[in-house]
């Protein structure tokens, strides 16, 4: 869905079994694991490592936004000197 998990964010933490609550108006992904659960898997977190060295796979996981901010490429932002509203995409 996104590169965040990759990166440590929360969504690294979730796990199969866990409960997440979308909240669709507030845009938001709340798992629904204890702050002691998440605690211990966070202390335990690792990075994955790299998909790859070069090609889109790296693109990919360098280069790719979260999903709230739309999934685009980072580089390419503004980039035709045209804003992109949340709503054209």
């Amino acid at each position: 869905m996104s590169p965040e998990p990759a990166v440590g964010g929360p969504l690294a933490l979730v796990r199969d079994g866990d409960w997440i609550t979308l909240d669709v108006p507030a845009r938001t992904l709340t798992p629904e694991v204890g702050e002691e659960e998440l605690e211990r898997r966070r202390a335990a977190w690792e990075p994955s490592p790299p998909v790859a060295d070069r090609g889109w796979s790296r693109l990919y996981t360098e280069h790719v936004l979260q999903a709230d901010q739309g999934l685009g490429l980072d580089f390419l932002v503004g980039g035709s000197g045209h804003p992109a509203p949340r709503e054209s995409h």
